[in-house]
């Protein structure tokens, strides 16, 4: 093994090392997905644009408008003169949403009445409209609770009064609910996933583009040797990649690992032997280098939309849920999220090591066998 195999390692760490653009796209890019991904593709809504039609002008609705801007969810960024202005502001969109507040609201306040005020919200974006709204009606839930004691603390006067029944609420593994807690660690899978199978592919096509395989194909080495020879040391550095990756999710992003970090990069080898599977699958298809891209970033598109890394599974229809029994990348993303984030371990995740290490086998004996037949 070690006569023939080492010398296919060391020639591929040789080309790696001397060509500035793969080194680039193995640690460059890893970086800049994980950057962007990681700001775009967060799910947190803040500071929607909000124009306030106050026709009170009183302290009881700058109260209100007060309550919207607190919660840090609105800012307050038009003064609108009429309902017609506001509805100028949202269709130019200038702002997301208006609220209206009615010249009676602070008669109402004061004297017990119901006090309405109207919010419209600009519904073109469904994500931001559903996070706007859920947060819109909390506020006015509060406020109205705050007004309802203070009305009921004027009448009893030092009379102390208690809630019949109080739920107390506590979030568990991410108390503020951000969601690069969500997301980078799914980041760790995807840009794995995508940098060992490109690599993979691209560097076996890349030889047969040159007519190198060929020269190496009538030399006594073996096709699981050349197979093994190419493949490790892009998986090695795949292993770095995800190191790199952990560092600029914690310390950039403030994400804390608190599992073991050990157990993390055990598991992620499983994953590892997957995506090195479908690279190998993907080099045994394509004829050129961009090929070989195009066929990668095909077998990205179902591990992004249907492995759990953006929407939940449980919220797709069941022929949906089946076919993501299929990928790989949903097992990992259970098992990084719940060692990054909950600091789970083996025990809990079980399944998961035994769907990878099943998918790995399987995508391995079958790039194996047709890379050996494009060698024979």
């Amino acid at each position: 093994m070690g006569s023939h195999l080492l010398p296919i390692i060391r020639k591929e760490f040789i080309h790696i090392i001397r060509d500035p653009r793969t080194l680039a796209v193995m640690f460059v890019m890893p970086l800049m997905q994980l950057i962007l991904l990681g700001y775009a593709a967060s799910s947190d809504v803040r500071n929607v644009p909000l124009a306030v039609y106050d026709q009170s002008r009183t302290p009881q609705s700058r109260a209100l408008v007060e309550a919207f801007v607190a919660s840090g969810q609105f800012a307050v960024t038009q003064a609108a003169t009429s309902e017609q202005d506001l509805a100028r502001l949202v269709d130019a969109g200038l702002v997301r949403a208006g609220l209206i507040i009615p010249p009676s609201y602070a008669a109402d306040v004061l004297s017990g009445r119901s006090a309405q005020a109207a919010f419209v919200l600009d519904g073109s974006d469904p994500t931001v409209a559903a996070s706007s709204l859920s947060s819109a009606r909390l506020i006015g839930q509060v406020q109205a609770t705050q007004i309802q004691q203070q009305q009921l603390a004027r009448r009893a006067g030092n009379l102390t009064l208690v809630a019949p029944v109080e739920v107390r609420t506590r979030v568990w593994y991410n108390p503020d609910m951000a969601s690069a807690y969500f997301m980078v660690p799914a980041l760790i899978g995807l840009i794995m996933q995508f940098q060992a199978t490109l690599l993979t592919a691209s560097a076996i096509v890349r030889e047969r583009e040159r007519g190198t395989i060929e020269q190496l194909i009538v030399t006594p080495i073996r096709p699981w040797e050349l197979m093994v020879g190419k493949i490790l040391p892009f998986a090695l550095v795949a292993l770095l990649i995800t190191g790199e990756v952990l560092l600029i999710g914690t310390f950039w992003f403030g994400v804390p690992i608190r599992g073991s970090v050990l157990l993390l990069l055990g598991i992620s080898c499983l994953f590892l032997v997957s995506a090195l599977g479908i690279g190998l699958l993907i080099s045994t298809i394509a004829q050129t280098q961009q090929e070989a891209f195009l066929l990668t970033f095909l077998t990205l598109l179902p591990s992004i939309f249907l492995s759990g890394f953006i929407y939940p599974i449980a919220a797709m229809p069941a022929v949906l849920q089946f076919f993501s029994g299929f990928i790989p990348l949903t097992y990992f993303l259970v098992v990084v999220r719940g060692i990054v984030v909950k600091g789970i371990g083996i025990p809990s995740l079980t399944t998961q090591i035994f769907a990878l290490t099943i998918f790995g086998t399987v995508l391995i004996v079958l790039a194996s066998a047709r890379f050996r037949k494009r060698l024979d």
